[in-house]
């Protein structure tokens, strides 16, 4: 069996998922055979393996990372949310059904526990290190009973635990202390230490509160990663903050003709996959912002509807703020939109959906000439293709089957003027397509733009993930975390007061 190792944070978005990547791929740079595991991820950003199964996108970051192929055995449990009660729960990269979060926190989620450590004992019996990934934090308390994905896959496995905190949000000596303090004492003998993140300024200064929190917690902080712009992977849970005005980061980089050209997200409900637009966000002088008012359609040269888990949910908030009739004037005005999965099915002239929103028959917006049937069965898909003269690969996440009546053909959609529609997501990570189609976005726009001739997605993508790996290299007591990996947790790590009580028999299994 292979050594591992368990990040977990503080918070949500303290970092888990990069420092994961980071840590895969300094291991890989180093000849480790290593692999990412998350045992249950709540996400609407997903993405469809080889073999047809759908995981979560950092997962697939992260197998890209550690230079392995994705696999459903890396995210067992996903889980999608359709509102704030309820989510659709993916077992081993298939649906399962929808379930609200006190049935699944209720028995489901403790029931799933072999199957998630089946898992990892598989991925453990392949590779030389599996580096877990937690998720939200270790000490919510409410949810120990039945947690698979924190200190339970931990103690399960008997992997070491490295708690990592965001200073950039301040009380990061709190956060350190409280999360290991909440923790029951079987829970705390497996948290090895911490690792500060998002570090703005001089690291001396930091080290006096570093020498205190290993006093008060008898645990080292195994490294300070500063705070690095550009990262601009695949994130997890959606953008949490207003979207109001909030630019997808972009590299920096003039644009090569004499216009930039400016695209605007909308900020649909359940949005999913906003990944999408990343590749569009690579190119020099395309500019990326997610919108919620009509009106900030106007100076948009291209206007895309991205995936959402609510198609009809979309629909009804595009009405509601007036973005359904800016997207008509735009079609009726021959001004560039792109419709992907969800936002491909807004577009249509009719959806009949008995299965995700259950409202049955509704009028779509009418700008493309397809109808949309909600199947019980999701297609997932890599569908490999052709489009504008060029080659284009995507995958495909629905439950909606689209019936195509008109138009000319786009990937499996089509296109009526500069209206765009299509269920496969990824596609504009094909640096060739990229380019055909922001020529044709530019021509309609007016706008003197040009594609950058060598932007390569995948080049850029894996000089993210070097980065990933350089700060853990770099700003990381590798030796120690390799330490972690390959022995375990450390024997004589004191206990906390208060401690929480045990919350359930320890399990573990004779093959870990």
């Amino acid at each position: 069996m292979s050594g591992g190792l368990l990040v977990a944070g503080t918070t949500s978005d303290a970092g888990k998922s990069v420092v994961t990547a980071g840590i895969c791929r300094w291991l890989a740079r180093k000849g480790v055979s290593v692999a990412p595991f998350k045992a249950q991820n709540m996400s609407l950003n997903s993405f469809v393996t080889r073999e047809g199964a759908e995981i979560g996108r950092a997962q697939a970051m992260q197998a890209q990372a550690a230079r392995v192929e994705p696999s459903a055995l890396m995210n067992p449990v996903l889980l999608k949310p359709g509102g704030d009660r309820s989510s659709q729960v993916v077992l081993m990269g298939k649906p399962v059904g929808e379930m609200s979060a006190r049935g699944y926190h209720g028995g489901r989620q403790a029931a799933l526990l072999d199957t998630v450590v089946g898992c990892l004992e598989e991925l453990r019996s392949t590779y030389d290190a599996v580096i877990c990934e937690g998720a939200g934090s270790p000490a919510e308390i409410n949810l120990r009973r039945t947690d698979i994905v924190n200190m339970g896959i931990a103690r399960a496995a008997r992997f070491p635990v490295l708690v990592v905190g965001d200073i950039d949000r301040g009380g990061v000596f709190a956060s350190f202390f409280g999360t290991t303090a909440l923790l029951s004492a079987a829970d705390q003998e497996l948290v090895a230490g911490y690792l500060v993140n998002k570090f703005r300024g001089d690291v001396s200064l930091l080290e006096p509160g570093l020498d205190m929190l290993l006093g008060l917690t008898g645990r080292r902080t195994y490294g300070v990663l500063p705070f690095q712009h550009g990262l601009g992977i695949d994130e997890e849970d959606g953008l949490r903050v207003s979207l109001r005005g909030a630019v997808r980061e972009s590299v920096v980089a003039p644009p090569v003709g004499e216009d930039v050209l400016r695209v605007a997200v909308c900020a649909v409900p359940l949005m999913s996959n906003f990944t999408d637009v990343d590749a569009l966000a690579a190119e020099p002088g395309v500019v990326v912002r997610f919108v919620d008012r009509a009106e900030e359609l106007v100076d948009a040269d291209l206007v895309v509807v991205p995936g959402t888990r609510g198609t009809v949910k979309a629909l009804r908030w595009l009405r509601e703020r007036g973005l359904a009739d800016a997207l008509a004037r735009r079609a009726a005005e021959g001004r560039p939109v792109l419709g992907i999965c969800g936002g491909f099915q807004v577009l249509g002239e009719h959806i009949e959906d008995e299965v995700e929103s259950k409202a049955g028959s509704v009028d779509g917006l009418g700008l493309l000439p397809v109808r949309v049937r909600f199947a019980r069965e999701k297609t997932l898909a890599r569908p490999v293709g052709e489009a504008l003269g060029e080659p284009v690969e995507g995958y495909e996440i629905h439950h909606g089957v689209a019936e195509v009546a008109g138009g000319e053909p786009f990937l499996d959609g089509c296109r009526v003027g500069e209206v765009w529609g299509t269920h496969w997501h990824g596609s504009l990570e094909s640096d060739a397509f990229r380019r055909r189609f922001l020529t044709e976005v530019a021509r309609a726009a007016g706008r003197r733009f040009v594609p950058a001739p060598d932007t390569s997605f995948g080049a850029l993508r894996e000089e993210q993930l070097d980065l990933l790996g350089d700060l853990i290299e770099e700003h990381a007591d590798t030796d120690a975390l390799w330490n972690l990996i390959e022995r375990g947790p450390q024997a004589g790590l004191p206990f906390i007061e208060p401690g929480a009580p045990p919350a359930a028999p320890e399990r573990t299994k004779e093959a870990l």
